[in-house]
């Protein structure tokens, strides 16, 4: 066992929230004042001489205004680079010839401003660890004295005994209807041993939420629960009268914790499996563009369903637990470009988009291998480890038994964890 430091952002409820809510409340609404102002400034530098500023020229320009004063100076900056940040990502797309993307918009439904979230750096917040209380700054237009300051008391959402300590940033965030803090800190974990040499892949998705290849043997992890969950609890709250409601947020909070759950067992199960096949590299397949075609980079239509699925599928969240997993258990969790994996032959490298013949079928014309397509990715993304890749370095030979036949691992709802299909009970299908 080694020492190693990682950081962790942890969830805590506001214990005295009845006391400073009002105080968060005018926090949040400068947040999203002073992006609409910067948003503001930004187009019409753009429309004089057709550059966007970027976040040290917004910080230049608003600095000593009056939006930027409601809010911490670091508060404001942090709301200045998000907005930079947005430019960017719309950029990306344009740039890619999404040209149906467009640039961050200004924050306001109707004549309301909802509560953006409020990021307090190093010099924004003093933490009394030992009576488990954030005292959070605010900017001088709010102030009603020198000394005025938001005084929040906490209880972290988790095991119970997780201490705060050596707290580098603090959000404050408005979830369903209440605040929250998300307190992000350095933790020394006691971090194993590699569990050895090998080299697995894991193939991300919707249909199949992963599928993991380890070179001998691959696990499928269908994401049937998950989306039956996803449309129970979408359909639930389209039948409430008010999105604001006491039984929207009930609803919200519950779908949350399902979705959080979901995925913290399946990437505990991933991780875990890896550990009994002593792996020590897991590469996970990038999926940075799979909203644009890769030939043209216009954004693509998946359908209703589709469509809904894509952008509500939290892709992200998945491979940071399986990044923070990985490394308590002394595995190096990486990213590779999925580009390509899934028209590619994972014995023979034939690349021939037709050769898919089907959702879950993939069919080799020039060598005749028959696999199920997302455990051929993830052979393809496993195959990646090799920095760099060579191409025409030889495949060794394949069983079309464990690419076409994988393990499938599903979610068992009644113990809250995944296990082989045939140990799966396929009762309680009402979530």
């Amino acid at each position: 066992m080694a020492k190693k430091v990682v950081t962790r952002t942890q969830r805590a409820r506001i214990c005295n929230l009845s006391q400073v809510r009002d105080d968060l409340d005018s926090l949040g609404f400068a947040a999203s004042k002073l992006w609409n102002v910067a948003r503001w400034t930004a187009g019409r530098v753009w429309d004089a001489c057709g550059q966007i500023p970027g976040a040290g020229d917004l910080k230049s320009y608003l600095k000593g205004s009056g939006r930027y004063v409601d809010l911490h100076s670091q508060s404001s900056q942090r709301v200045l680079e998000e907005l930079d940040e947005a430019f960017t990502g719309w950029y990306g797309h344009r740039d890619n010839g999404n040209e149906k993307a467009n640039p961050p918009g200004y924050r306001k439904h109707n004549e309301q401003h909802p509560r953006s979230t409020v990021t307090f750096k190093q010099k924004g917040f003093k933490h009394d660890a030992d009576n488990g209380r954030i005292r959070l700054s605010k900017g001088r237009n709010l102030k009603e004295s020198r000394s005025d300051f938001v005084l929040c008391e906490y209880d972290v959402i988790g095991p119970r005994g997780t201490t705060i300590e050596n707290v580098q940033q603090v959000r404050a965030v408005y979830e369903h209807g209440v605040w929250r803090l998300h307190i992000v800190c350095d933790v020394a974990i006691e971090a194993s041993d590699t569990p050895g040499n090998g080299v697995a892949g894991v193939d991300l998705g919707i249909c199949n939420v992963a599928a993991v290849s380890f070179g001998d043997e691959s696990l499928l992890y269908p994401g049937g629960a998950f989306k039956e969950d996803e449309y129970y609890f979408l359909k639930k709250r389209a039948r409430c009268d008010e999105s604001t409601s006491r039984e929207a947020r009930r609803l919200d909070q519950r779908r949350t914790d399902r979705r959080t759950h979901f995925f913290h067992t399946l990437s505990k199960d991933i991780i875990e499996e890896c550990v009994g096949r002593e792996v020590g590299t897991l590469i996970v397949g990038d999926l940075g563009g799979i909203r644009e075609d890769t030939e043209t980079g216009e954004a693509v239509n998946w359908g209703t369903h589709g469509n809904l699925d894509l952008h509500g599928w939290p892709f992200n969240r998945l491979w940071k637990m399986l990044k923070y997993k990985g490394e308590i258990k002394g595995i190096d969790v990486v990213r590779k470009s999925e580009r390509d994996t899934s028209r590619t032959c994972a014995v023979c490298g034939h690349e021939d988009e037709s050769q898919r013949k089907e959702r879950g079928l993939y069919v080799c014309e020039k060598c005749g291998t028959v696999a199920n397509a997302d455990c051929g990715g993830a052979e393809n993304i496993r195959q990646r480890a090799e920095v760099p890749p060579n191409p025409s370095a030889p495949r060794s030979d394949r069983s079309n038994g464990w690419l076409a036949q994988p393990v499938v691992r599903l979610f068992d709802r009644s113990e809250g964890r995944f296990a082989p299909r045939e140990q799966v009970a396929q009762t309680n299908r009402e979530p």
